[in-house]
Protein backbone atom coordinates (compact mmCIF):
# COMPACT_ATOMS: atom_id res chain seq x y z
CA UNK A 1 0.00 0.00 0.00
CA UNK A 2 1.30 3.51 -0.86
CA UNK A 3 0.12 6.80 -0.89
CA UNK A 4 -1.33 7.05 -4.02
CA UNK A 5 -4.27 4.23 -2.92
CA UNK A 6 -6.55 6.25 -1.29
CA UNK A 7 -5.92 9.54 -3.94
CA UNK A 8 -9.75 9.60 -4.54
CA UNK A 9 -10.83 10.44 -1.26
CA UNK A 10 -9.44 13.98 -1.95
CA UNK A 11 -13.38 14.74 -3.53
CA UNK A 12 -15.99 15.10 -1.02
CA UNK A 13 -18.66 13.68 -2.90
CA UNK A 14 -16.68 10.56 -4.13
CA UNK A 15 -15.97 10.31 0.46
CA UNK A 16 -19.51 10.41 1.54
CA UNK A 17 -20.78 7.76 -1.72
CA UNK A 18 -17.65 5.66 -0.29
CA UNK A 19 -19.19 6.03 3.64
CA UNK A 20 -22.58 5.25 2.76
CA UNK A 21 -22.45 2.72 0.06
CA UNK A 22 -19.83 0.69 2.64
CA UNK A 23 -22.67 0.32 5.35
CA UNK A 24 -25.41 -0.85 2.79
CA UNK A 25 -22.99 -3.49 0.74
CA UNK A 26 -22.39 -5.07 4.23
CA UNK A 27 -26.61 -5.38 4.41
CA UNK A 28 -27.25 -6.67 0.96
CA UNK A 29 -24.27 -9.24 1.46
CA UNK A 30 -26.11 -10.48 4.66
CA UNK A 31 -29.51 -10.30 2.44
CA UNK A 32 -27.76 -12.63 -0.26
CA UNK A 33 -26.23 -14.90 2.36
CA UNK A 34 -29.71 -14.85 3.93
CA UNK A 35 -31.33 -15.83 1.20
CA UNK A 36 -28.87 -18.40 -0.42
CA UNK A 37 -29.17 -20.18 2.95
CA UNK A 38 -32.91 -20.20 3.62
CA UNK A 39 -33.51 -21.59 -0.32
CA UNK A 40 -30.69 -24.39 0.29
CA UNK A 41 -32.31 -25.34 3.62
CA UNK A 42 -35.88 -25.44 2.11
CA UNK A 43 -35.35 -27.09 -0.67
CA UNK A 44 -32.10 -28.99 -0.51
CA UNK A 45 -31.42 -28.25 -4.12
CA UNK A 46 -28.44 -27.29 -6.07
CA UNK A 47 -30.88 -26.71 -8.97
CA UNK A 48 -32.92 -24.09 -6.75
CA UNK A 49 -29.58 -22.25 -5.81
CA UNK A 50 -29.23 -21.59 -9.38
CA UNK A 51 -32.67 -20.80 -10.17
CA UNK A 52 -32.59 -18.30 -7.35
CA UNK A 53 -29.08 -16.68 -8.47
CA UNK A 54 -31.21 -16.49 -12.29
CA UNK A 55 -34.22 -14.49 -11.06
CA UNK A 56 -32.03 -12.05 -8.96
CA UNK A 57 -29.96 -11.16 -12.07
CA UNK A 58 -31.97 -11.89 -15.14
CA UNK A 59 -34.05 -8.68 -14.82
CA UNK A 60 -30.87 -6.77 -15.10
CA UNK A 61 -29.98 -8.36 -18.18
CA UNK A 62 -33.14 -7.81 -19.91
CA UNK A 63 -33.73 -4.01 -18.75
CA UNK A 64 -29.86 -3.09 -18.53
CA UNK A 65 -30.00 -1.63 -22.00
CA UNK A 66 -33.30 0.57 -20.73
CA UNK A 67 -31.50 1.42 -17.96
CA UNK A 68 -28.25 2.70 -19.80
CA UNK A 69 -30.00 4.89 -21.94
CA UNK A 70 -31.73 6.47 -18.60
CA UNK A 71 -28.51 7.17 -17.38
CA UNK A 72 -27.61 9.10 -19.88
CA UNK A 73 -30.57 10.77 -20.49
CA UNK A 74 -31.53 11.44 -17.72
CA UNK A 75 -30.09 12.74 -14.06
CA UNK A 76 -27.80 10.47 -12.88
CA UNK A 77 -28.10 11.64 -9.31
CA UNK A 78 -31.83 11.97 -8.44
CA UNK A 79 -31.95 8.16 -10.89
CA UNK A 80 -29.66 6.28 -8.66
CA UNK A 81 -31.28 8.09 -5.43
CA UNK A 82 -34.83 6.59 -6.93
CA UNK A 83 -33.01 3.07 -7.32
CA UNK A 84 -31.75 3.28 -3.37
CA UNK A 85 -35.37 3.65 -2.33
CA UNK A 86 -37.00 0.93 -4.29
CA UNK A 87 -33.97 -1.41 -3.05
CA UNK A 88 -35.08 -0.53 0.81
CA UNK A 89 -38.70 -1.19 0.12
CA UNK A 90 -38.28 -4.43 -1.25
CA UNK A 91 -35.29 -5.68 1.33
CA UNK A 92 -38.68 -4.17 4.02
CA UNK A 93 -40.79 -6.45 2.08
CA UNK A 94 -38.50 -9.41 2.54
CA UNK A 95 -38.13 -9.14 6.20
CA UNK A 96 -41.63 -8.93 6.52
CA UNK A 97 -41.93 -11.96 4.37
CA UNK A 98 -39.84 -13.99 6.71
CA UNK A 99 -40.90 -12.49 9.80
CA UNK A 100 -44.68 -13.46 9.74
CA UNK A 101 -42.99 -17.43 8.54
CA UNK A 102 -45.63 -17.99 6.02
CA UNK A 103 -43.75 -17.76 3.02
CA UNK A 104 -42.88 -19.61 -0.36
CA UNK A 105 -39.67 -20.33 -1.87
CA UNK A 106 -41.38 -18.70 -5.01
CA UNK A 107 -42.40 -15.91 -3.12
CA UNK A 108 -38.58 -15.30 -1.89
CA UNK A 109 -37.56 -15.33 -5.70
CA UNK A 110 -40.15 -13.15 -6.58
CA UNK A 111 -38.87 -10.13 -4.60
CA UNK A 112 -35.23 -11.19 -5.60
CA UNK A 113 -36.41 -11.24 -9.60
CA UNK A 114 -38.23 -7.57 -8.60
CA UNK A 115 -34.20 -6.16 -6.93
CA UNK A 116 -32.91 -7.73 -10.09
CA UNK A 117 -35.40 -5.27 -12.26
CA UNK A 118 -34.14 -2.20 -9.87
CA UNK A 119 -30.18 -3.18 -10.35
CA UNK A 120 -31.27 -2.65 -14.18
CA UNK A 121 -31.40 0.71 -13.69
CA UNK A 122 -29.60 0.95 -10.58
CA UNK A 123 -26.03 -0.28 -11.79
CA UNK A 124 -25.55 2.03 -15.07
CA UNK A 125 -26.78 5.37 -12.60
CA UNK A 126 -24.01 4.13 -9.78
CA UNK A 127 -21.12 3.37 -12.10
CA UNK A 128 -21.66 6.11 -14.67
CA UNK A 129 -22.46 8.79 -11.53
CA UNK A 130 -18.86 7.64 -9.88
CA UNK A 131 -17.24 10.04 -13.09
CA UNK A 132 -18.47 12.59 -11.94
CA UNK A 133 -17.80 12.15 -8.35
CA UNK A 134 -14.44 12.24 -8.64
CA UNK A 135 -13.04 15.75 -9.29
CA UNK A 136 -9.57 15.08 -10.76
CA UNK A 137 -10.65 12.63 -13.32
CA UNK A 138 -6.86 10.87 -13.33
CA UNK A 139 -8.24 9.45 -9.78
CA UNK A 140 -10.69 7.75 -11.69
CA UNK A 141 -8.81 3.96 -11.92
CA UNK A 142 -8.62 4.51 -8.54
CA UNK A 143 -12.07 4.99 -7.13
CA UNK A 144 -12.78 2.27 -8.93
CA UNK A 145 -10.48 0.32 -7.37
CA UNK A 146 -11.50 1.53 -3.93
CA UNK A 147 -14.79 1.10 -4.78
CA UNK A 148 -14.14 -2.86 -4.97
CA UNK A 149 -12.41 -2.79 -2.29
CA UNK A 150 -15.33 -1.38 -0.45
CA UNK A 151 -17.82 -4.17 -2.36
CA UNK A 152 -15.17 -7.21 -0.76
CA UNK A 153 -15.12 -5.58 2.61
CA UNK A 154 -18.50 -5.92 2.72
CA UNK A 155 -18.29 -9.46 1.65
CA UNK A 156 -16.06 -9.84 4.16
CA UNK A 157 -18.03 -8.47 6.91
CA UNK A 158 -21.39 -9.27 5.86
CA UNK A 159 -21.55 -13.06 5.53
CA UNK A 160 -20.15 -13.92 8.73
CA UNK A 161 -22.16 -11.76 10.08
CA UNK A 162 -25.44 -12.68 8.64
CA UNK A 163 -24.14 -16.43 9.86
CA UNK A 164 -23.66 -15.53 13.41
CA UNK A 165 -27.48 -13.51 12.77
CA UNK A 166 -29.12 -17.42 11.10
CA UNK A 167 -28.16 -18.98 14.37
CA UNK A 168 -28.78 -16.80 17.13
CA UNK A 169 -31.76 -14.64 15.88
CA UNK A 170 -33.21 -15.66 12.15
CA UNK A 171 -33.38 -15.33 9.39
CA UNK A 172 -35.88 -12.06 9.37
CA UNK A 173 -32.94 -10.16 11.35
CA UNK A 174 -30.98 -10.75 8.25
CA UNK A 175 -33.20 -8.78 5.76
CA UNK A 176 -34.00 -6.42 8.51
CA UNK A 177 -30.34 -5.00 8.50
CA UNK A 178 -30.18 -4.65 5.28
CA UNK A 179 -33.27 -2.49 5.02
CA UNK A 180 -31.88 -0.33 7.71
CA UNK A 181 -28.50 -0.17 6.33
CA UNK A 182 -30.06 1.87 2.88
CA UNK A 183 -30.44 4.85 5.83
CA UNK A 184 -26.88 5.15 5.28
CA UNK A 185 -26.32 5.47 1.38
CA UNK A 186 -29.54 7.66 0.85
CA UNK A 187 -28.66 10.21 3.45
CA UNK A 188 -24.53 10.31 2.21
CA UNK A 189 -26.38 11.10 -1.53
CA UNK A 190 -28.32 13.62 0.00
CA UNK A 191 -25.38 15.41 1.30
CA UNK A 192 -23.81 15.46 -1.60
CA UNK A 193 -23.17 18.75 -3.90
CA UNK A 194 -22.36 17.55 -7.43
CA UNK A 195 -23.01 20.11 -10.95
CA UNK A 196 -26.16 21.16 -11.93
CA UNK A 197 -27.24 18.72 -14.31
CA UNK A 198 -27.59 19.97 -17.58
CA UNK A 199 -30.81 18.70 -20.31
CA UNK A 200 -29.46 17.83 -23.42
CA UNK A 201 -31.89 17.44 -26.31
CA UNK A 202 -32.07 14.06 -27.51
CA UNK A 203 -32.94 13.53 -31.71
CA UNK A 204 -33.26 9.84 -31.12
CA UNK A 205 -35.39 7.42 -29.54
CA UNK A 206 -34.15 4.62 -26.88
CA UNK A 207 -34.33 2.18 -29.67
CA UNK A 208 -31.96 4.49 -31.77
CA UNK A 209 -29.68 5.50 -28.70
CA UNK A 210 -29.22 1.69 -27.50
CA UNK A 211 -27.97 0.98 -31.39
CA UNK A 212 -25.69 4.01 -31.20
CA UNK A 213 -24.28 2.55 -28.61
CA UNK A 214 -23.52 -0.87 -29.79
CA UNK A 215 -22.38 0.41 -32.88
CA UNK A 216 -19.59 1.96 -30.67
CA UNK A 217 -18.73 -0.80 -28.87
CA UNK A 218 -18.26 -2.50 -32.37
CA UNK A 219 -16.16 -0.02 -32.84
CA UNK A 220 -13.93 0.10 -30.04
CA UNK A 221 -11.58 -3.25 -30.11
CA UNK A 222 -10.44 -2.02 -27.16
CA UNK A 223 -13.91 -2.61 -25.18
CA UNK A 224 -15.30 -5.49 -27.39
CA UNK A 225 -12.49 -7.54 -25.94
CA UNK A 226 -13.05 -6.84 -22.49
CA UNK A 227 -16.69 -7.25 -22.56
CA UNK A 228 -16.62 -10.66 -24.37
CA UNK A 229 -14.35 -12.11 -21.84
CA UNK A 230 -16.29 -10.51 -18.58
CA UNK A 231 -19.49 -12.54 -20.55
CA UNK A 232 -17.65 -15.52 -20.97
CA UNK A 233 -16.47 -15.16 -17.06
CA UNK A 234 -19.90 -14.80 -16.08
CA UNK A 235 -21.53 -17.31 -17.85
CA UNK A 236 -19.33 -20.40 -17.31
CA UNK A 237 -16.84 -19.26 -14.19
CA UNK A 238 -18.38 -16.86 -11.90
CA UNK A 239 -21.71 -18.65 -10.90
CA UNK A 240 -19.27 -21.50 -8.48
CA UNK A 241 -20.50 -19.27 -5.77
CA UNK A 242 -24.11 -20.39 -6.19
CA UNK A 243 -22.12 -24.00 -4.86
CA UNK A 244 -20.68 -23.21 -1.67
CA UNK A 245 -23.91 -23.68 0.68
CA UNK A 246 -22.83 -26.85 -1.18
CA UNK A 247 -19.81 -27.23 0.22
CA UNK A 248 -20.70 -25.63 3.63
CA UNK A 249 -23.51 -28.06 4.42
CA UNK A 250 -22.56 -31.12 2.70
CA UNK A 251 -18.99 -31.50 1.88
CA UNK A 252 -17.25 -29.57 5.14
CA UNK A 253 -20.79 -30.78 7.63
CA UNK A 254 -21.19 -27.27 8.57
CA UNK A 255 -23.40 -24.58 9.63
CA UNK A 256 -24.72 -21.43 8.73
CA UNK A 257 -21.82 -20.21 10.33
CA UNK A 258 -19.73 -22.40 7.98
CA UNK A 259 -21.18 -20.69 4.88
CA UNK A 260 -20.73 -17.29 6.14
CA UNK A 261 -16.94 -18.01 6.79
CA UNK A 262 -16.28 -19.60 2.90
CA UNK A 263 -18.15 -16.59 1.56
CA UNK A 264 -16.02 -14.14 3.73
CA UNK A 265 -12.89 -16.09 3.10
CA UNK A 266 -13.47 -15.22 -0.77
CA UNK A 267 -14.35 -11.85 0.18
CA UNK A 268 -11.18 -11.44 1.81
CA UNK A 269 -9.19 -12.45 -1.15
CA UNK A 270 -10.93 -10.65 -2.98
CA UNK A 271 -10.66 -7.37 -0.67
CA UNK A 272 -7.13 -7.98 -0.67
CA UNK A 273 -6.94 -8.19 -4.83
CA UNK A 274 -9.09 -4.76 -4.90
CA UNK A 275 -6.55 -2.90 -2.55
CA UNK A 276 -3.70 -4.57 -4.72
CA UNK A 277 -5.05 -2.21 -8.04
CA UNK A 278 -6.12 0.60 -5.84
CA UNK A 279 -2.16 0.84 -4.76
CA UNK A 280 -1.00 -0.03 -8.66
CA UNK A 281 0.93 3.23 -10.08
CA UNK A 282 -0.46 4.92 -13.14
CA UNK A 283 1.15 3.21 -16.49
CA UNK A 284 0.88 -0.19 -15.27
CA UNK A 285 -0.20 -2.88 -18.44
CA UNK A 286 -3.69 -3.39 -17.26
CA UNK A 287 -4.60 -6.08 -20.12
CA UNK A 288 -1.70 -7.99 -18.77
CA UNK A 289 -2.90 -7.91 -15.07
CA UNK A 290 -6.32 -8.89 -16.00
CA UNK A 291 -4.91 -11.88 -18.10
CA UNK A 292 -2.71 -12.81 -14.84
CA UNK A 293 -5.77 -12.26 -12.61
CA UNK A 294 -7.76 -15.00 -14.70
CA UNK A 295 -5.27 -17.25 -14.37
CA UNK A 296 -5.02 -16.82 -10.64
CA UNK A 297 -8.64 -16.96 -10.85
CA UNK A 298 -9.11 -20.61 -12.21
CA UNK A 299 -5.94 -21.94 -10.70
CA UNK A 300 -7.72 -20.96 -6.93
CA UNK A 301 -10.81 -23.06 -8.18
CA UNK A 302 -9.43 -26.06 -9.43
CA UNK A 303 -7.55 -26.32 -6.14
CA UNK A 304 -10.48 -25.51 -3.47
CA UNK A 305 -12.92 -28.02 -5.90
CA UNK A 306 -11.58 -31.01 -4.60
CA UNK A 307 -10.48 -30.12 -1.23
CA UNK A 308 -11.99 -32.17 1.50
CA UNK A 309 -9.63 -30.47 4.51
CA UNK A 310 -11.44 -27.00 5.64
CA UNK A 311 -8.61 -24.83 6.57
CA UNK A 312 -7.17 -25.89 3.35
CA UNK A 313 -9.94 -24.91 1.39
CA UNK A 314 -10.66 -21.77 3.12
CA UNK A 315 -6.73 -20.67 1.87
CA UNK A 316 -7.99 -21.61 -1.80
CA UNK A 317 -11.09 -20.02 -1.48
CA UNK A 318 -9.00 -16.84 -0.82
CA UNK A 319 -7.23 -17.25 -3.73
CA UNK A 320 -10.09 -17.78 -5.77
CA UNK A 321 -11.60 -14.03 -4.34
CA UNK A 322 -8.20 -12.54 -4.92
CA UNK A 323 -8.25 -12.89 -8.80
CA UNK A 324 -12.29 -13.10 -9.34
CA UNK A 325 -11.82 -9.51 -8.22
CA UNK A 326 -8.60 -8.54 -9.94
CA UNK A 327 -10.45 -9.38 -13.46
CA UNK A 328 -13.97 -8.16 -12.57
CA UNK A 329 -12.29 -4.67 -11.48
CA UNK A 330 -9.41 -4.16 -14.16
CA UNK A 331 -12.27 -4.82 -16.87
CA UNK A 332 -14.24 -2.04 -15.32
CA UNK A 333 -11.75 0.19 -15.01
CA UNK A 334 -10.39 -0.25 -18.79
CA UNK A 335 -14.19 0.25 -19.44
CA UNK A 336 -14.49 3.43 -17.74
CA UNK A 337 -11.19 4.92 -18.78
CA UNK A 338 -11.57 4.34 -22.31
CA UNK A 339 -15.40 4.84 -23.27
CA UNK A 340 -16.89 8.40 -24.77
CA UNK A 341 -18.48 10.48 -21.93
CA UNK A 342 -21.35 10.65 -24.00
CA UNK A 343 -21.78 7.17 -24.08
CA UNK A 344 -20.76 6.07 -20.56
CA UNK A 345 -24.46 4.90 -19.46
CA UNK A 346 -24.95 2.65 -22.61
CA UNK A 347 -21.67 1.18 -22.70
CA UNK A 348 -22.13 0.34 -18.49
CA UNK A 349 -25.03 -0.85 -19.62
CA UNK A 350 -23.34 -3.62 -21.56
CA UNK A 351 -21.24 -4.13 -18.94
CA UNK A 352 -24.13 -5.12 -16.77
CA UNK A 353 -25.63 -7.45 -19.34
CA UNK A 354 -22.04 -9.13 -19.51
CA UNK A 355 -21.34 -9.17 -15.61
CA UNK A 356 -25.07 -9.75 -14.20
CA UNK A 357 -26.98 -10.81 -17.07
CA UNK A 358 -24.51 -13.91 -18.35
CA UNK A 359 -25.20 -15.57 -14.51
CA UNK A 360 -28.22 -16.00 -14.20
CA UNK A 361 -27.67 -18.66 -17.47
CA UNK A 362 -24.69 -19.72 -15.58
CA UNK A 363 -26.31 -20.26 -12.54
CA UNK A 364 -28.97 -22.69 -14.70
CA UNK A 365 -26.61 -24.28 -16.26
CA UNK A 366 -24.46 -24.57 -13.18
CA UNK A 367 -26.80 -26.12 -10.84
CA UNK A 368 -27.65 -28.50 -13.84
CA UNK A 369 -24.12 -29.80 -14.44
CA UNK A 370 -23.47 -30.17 -10.77
CA UNK A 371 -26.81 -32.51 -10.03
CA UNK A 372 -25.51 -34.43 -13.04
CA UNK A 373 -21.85 -35.06 -12.03
CA UNK A 374 -21.72 -33.23 -8.61
CA UNK A 375 -20.34 -29.94 -6.70
CA UNK A 376 -16.70 -30.87 -6.86
CA UNK A 377 -16.27 -31.67 -10.49
CA UNK A 378 -18.38 -28.91 -11.69
CA UNK A 379 -16.37 -26.50 -10.02
CA UNK A 380 -13.08 -27.81 -11.20
CA UNK A 381 -14.48 -27.52 -15.00
CA UNK A 382 -15.17 -23.89 -13.94
CA UNK A 383 -11.62 -23.14 -12.91
CA UNK A 384 -10.24 -24.69 -16.07
CA UNK A 385 -12.60 -22.80 -18.11
CA UNK A 386 -11.03 -19.80 -16.98
CA UNK A 387 -6.85 -21.05 -17.04
CA UNK A 388 -8.34 -21.26 -21.14
CA UNK A 389 -9.63 -17.97 -21.01
CA UNK A 390 -6.53 -16.40 -19.27
CA UNK A 391 -4.08 -18.14 -21.65
CA UNK A 392 -6.07 -17.38 -24.82
CA UNK A 393 -6.07 -13.49 -23.41
CA UNK A 394 -2.15 -13.60 -23.09
CA UNK A 395 -1.58 -14.77 -26.61
CA UNK A 396 -3.86 -12.40 -28.28
CA UNK A 397 -1.72 -9.94 -26.07
CA UNK A 398 1.39 -11.47 -27.79
CA UNK A 399 0.10 -11.23 -30.66
CA UNK A 400 -1.02 -7.92 -31.24
CA UNK A 401 2.22 -6.73 -29.21
CA UNK A 402 4.06 -8.38 -32.11
CA UNK A 403 2.04 -6.99 -34.97
CA UNK A 404 2.45 -3.53 -33.40
CA UNK A 405 6.13 -3.73 -33.35
CA UNK A 406 6.24 -5.22 -36.95
CA UNK A 407 4.19 -1.86 -37.83
CA UNK A 408 6.71 0.00 -36.14
CA UNK A 409 10.14 -1.36 -38.10
CA UNK A 410 7.46 -1.23 -41.25
CA UNK A 411 7.24 2.55 -40.54
CA UNK A 412 11.24 2.90 -39.75
CA UNK A 413 11.80 0.89 -43.01
CA UNK A 414 9.61 3.42 -45.03
CA UNK A 415 10.86 6.58 -42.89
CA UNK A 416 14.45 5.29 -44.17
CA UNK A 417 13.63 4.37 -47.97
CA UNK A 418 11.97 7.81 -48.31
Amino acid sequence: MNITTFNAFKSRNYRLYFTGQSVSLIGTWMQKTAVSWVIYEKTHSNFMLGLTLFASLFPSFVFSFIGGVAADRYNRYKLLLITQVASMIQAILLTLLIFFKHYSVWEIIALSALLGLINAFDVPARQSLVYEMVEDKSDLPNALALNSSMVNLSRLIGPGLAGLALEKFGEDICFGMNALSFIAVIGSLLMMRLPKFTVVAHTKNIFGELKEGFQYIKRTPSILLVLIMLALISLLVLPFSTLIPVYAKDIFKGTASTFGVIDSVIGLGAFCGAIFLASLKPGRNLRKILAISTLVFGAGLVLFSHTTYYPIALVFAAVSGFGMMAQITISNTLIQTTVDPAMRGRVISFYAMAFFGMQPLGGLLIGYLSQLIGTPDTVMIQGFIALLIGLLLLRFLRKAKERKAQLQVSIKANAIST
